[in-house]
């Protein structure tokens, strides 16, 4: 038998031999560290019996597979501690994650004191050092097994396995899980582990289905890389969005109005209104025409661009159709609305490009389990855009739409913090789009040299591509490692053909154009929701919902106070003037939780002599200056939309 291992390097032994026994003949301090092995290019158990030659990398903890299999065990062990301290619990999966694992089950919800009670049952059974041994059944007596440990919803997945399937478990001491493995030999190299919260999940991820309990937890094989992400994890909760969004008063949700529709507070609606103002103007500066187009329209425009066979199930409704009336839906774009603006005229080829763009309040239908604060909702607003060119101006059209959303990403301050993808069709599922294989490989060819040329690393995504068009995908993810997009900016070669979309050419012939569909920024919420996670709310200064916040040190200087916020709001600064019988210490504290970038303190002195005093979140105490100079720098520092970093500490 012989072994290549990644280093190039090969053993031969005269015998079959496990994966583990080989580990510790190459080393016992491999061994001891081991998690699980490549075999061959799959992941495997230690305990696999290796024969013949083969290629072999051994793979510790500092490998996602490591990792993966040591979290996998670890929600085993979280779901022994579960069965032992409540018995009627029923077990459902319980899969290893990015950052942790987590085990669903049918049981009562978990507040902290029972987490912490699991938690520490969990411990116990580490130390017991239970091996995990791996055993496999014909589908039915794995059914009757589980039935027989009253597992319900093991059955129902060996249920859904073929007739003839071979179905593995695993067995530490007295708990059995159904589970395709890989795990670690044991229980014993579980170190430092956490159990974060405890949720609701729907069964099989449906709404349809039983609300079970899911116990979140991490694991590591160091108790300073355990704390190190807990404090991480503290972190995330001060920049949630959903948590810190609330708290500064930009937007909030209502039962009443319903899942995915928020309400943007006032705060809110400053920073939407800033950042729409500027990608107008930025969008007419690049040759944009605006445009403002229906919320809805019968299904009739829909069935034309084939949204209506293709995402049908995406869209808001609104009539019967097997009654006769006129249907409408709610639109969930607005490409085919500017495709008849496109059309009220006959267009010559040297009125291309046409570039239309339109801040579009749109429509979609998402399902409540994936609705989240901000970044996913049923109804949002977009800075969207359609472009309608000639075949020989598209790469360069194409190439400028990316130069606008790298514009968008670095004033924003958030270029550094995406990932750029090619959203490509998935020829195995071609009912999921229109057009032919060819025009669909000659236009994803087409956008991977643009960023190849453009020097911007990317990956492919199969099967992530409009149903009419490949596209360019810009993600970022939010603090919960949850990937997003941000912008898009899509290919269309097929529906001007739907739309009977043309323009004359330089002979006087009909000729078919090419459409590029863009975001220059993407959905106003969703961004907002990003900014408030990228700065924990802290926003620069020309997006702060409040600027400058004047407080006077007593009542006594209210009246210079609310000189200096006129002349401010003169100058169009964002201010307010605390007018509170508090004390200055306690007014400062109060605007610094506000996340006010600046704070004008005003007393006796300040009056006498005509000038403020000065505070930041960027340098602290910047001391005393005159209103007009003050005006002047911050005034300079919203113009440029500017992103100061932080000095001092306030």
């Amino acid at each position: 038998m012989k072994v290549t291992l990644k280093d190039g390097s090969s053993k031969e032994y005269s015998q079959a031999m496990s994966v583990i026994d080989i580990a510790k003949d190459i080393s016992e301090g491999l061994a001891r560290v081991a998690c699980v092995a490549e075999l061959d290019g799959r992941v495997v158990d230690l305990r696999t019996v290796v024969d013949g030659e083969h290629e072999l990398n051994i793979l510790t903890f500092d490998s996602d597979e490591g990792k993966a299999a040591y979290r996998h065990t670890a929600s085993h062990v979280l779901a022994q501690a579960v069965k032992r301290l409540y018995p009627e619990a029923k077990c459902a999966i319980g899969p290893s994650i990015e950052d942790g694992f987590y085990y669903d089950f049918d049981m009562p919800s978990l507040d902290r004191e029972a987490l912490d009670g699991i938690e520490k049952e969990m411990k116990k059974i580490v130390k017991e050092g239970a091996s995990l041994e791996r055993f496999t059944l014909p589908r039915a007596e794995a059914i009757r097994l589980m039935q027989e440990r009253e597992e319900p919803y093991k059955v129902e997945l060996i249920e859904d396995l073929p007739e003839d399937a071979e179905i593995s478990f695993y067995q530490q001491g007295d708990f059995i899980d159904l589970c395709a493995g890989p795990h670690l030999m044991s229980t014993k190299p579980l170190k430092a582990m956490k159990l974060i919260s405890s949720s609701g999940a729907y069964w099989r991820g449906s709404e349809k289905n039983k609300m079970l309990t899911r116990v979140y937890g991490t694991a590591f094989t160091k108790k300073a890389d355990l704390d190190a992400h807990l404090e991480h994890l503290e972190d995330i909760k001060k920049r949630d969005h959903n948590k810190l969004g609330r708290e500064l008063e930009l937007f909030t949700t209502v039962d009443v109005i319903g899942q995915g529709l928020p309400l943007i507070m006032p705060k809110g609606e400053i920073i939407i209104r800033t950042m729409q103002r500027w990608i107008e103007d930025e969008e007419e500066k690049r040759g944009y025409m605006r445009t403002k187009t229906p919320l809805m329209a019968k299904s009739d425009l829909y069935r034309i661009s084939g949204h209506w066979d293709h995402y049908k199930e995406g869209m808001f409704v609104l009539g019967d159709e097997e009654k006769e009336r006129e249907v409408l839906a709610l639109r969930p774009m607005t490409c085919p609305f500017q495709y008849y603006v496109y059309k009220a005229s006959q267009k010559s080829y040297r009125d291309l490009p046409c570039r239309y763009g339109e801040t579009s309040t749109l429509f979609r239908n998402e399902d409540s389990g994936e609705m989240h604060g901000l970044t996913r909702v049923r109804q949002f607003t977009i800075s969207e855009g359609h472009l309608i060119v000639r075949p020989d101006q598209m790469v360069k059209e194409f190439k400028d739409c990316i130069a606008l959303a790298q514009y968008c990403l670095k004033t924003l301050g958030v270029e550094e913090d995406v990932t750029y993808h090619l959203s490509k069709w998935d020829p195995a599922d071609q009912e999921k789009y229109i057009g032919e294989p060819e025009v669909w490989e000659e236009t994803e060819e087409s956008i991977r040299q643009i960023l190849k040329e453009l020097d911007i690393p990317f990956v492919e995504d199969v099967g992530e591509a409009a149903f009419y068009g490949p596209k360019v995908d810009i993600n970022a993810r939010n603090v919960y490692g949850k990937e997003d997009t941000m912008i898009t900016i899509q290919w269309d070669a097929l529906l001007a053909e739907q739309f009977d979309m043309y323009y004359i050419d330089e002979n006087g012939e009909k000729t078919r154009p090419y459409i590029i569909h863009r975001t220059s920024m993407g959905c106003y919420e969703r961004t907002l929701a990003w900014l408030i996670e990228k700065y924990a709310g802290a926003f620069p200064t020309w997006l702060a919902p409040e600027q400058v916040r004047v407080l006077p040190i007593s009542e006594k200087y209210l009246d210079y106070a609310k000189r200096v916020e006129d002349e401010l709001k003169e100058n169009g600064i964002r201010c307010m003037v605390d007018e509170r019988s508090e004390k200055i210490g306690y007014k400062i504290r109060e605007a610094r939780l506000k996340k006010v970038p600046y704070m004008i303190v005003v007393g006796q002195k300040e009056e006498e002599e005509q000038v403020i005093s000065l505070r930041s979140r960027f340098r602290g105490d910047e001391g005393q200056m005159e209103l007009k100079s003050f005006i002047e720098n911050i005034s300079s520092e919203i113009r440029r939309k500017e992103i100061r970093k932080v000095e001092v500490e306030n």
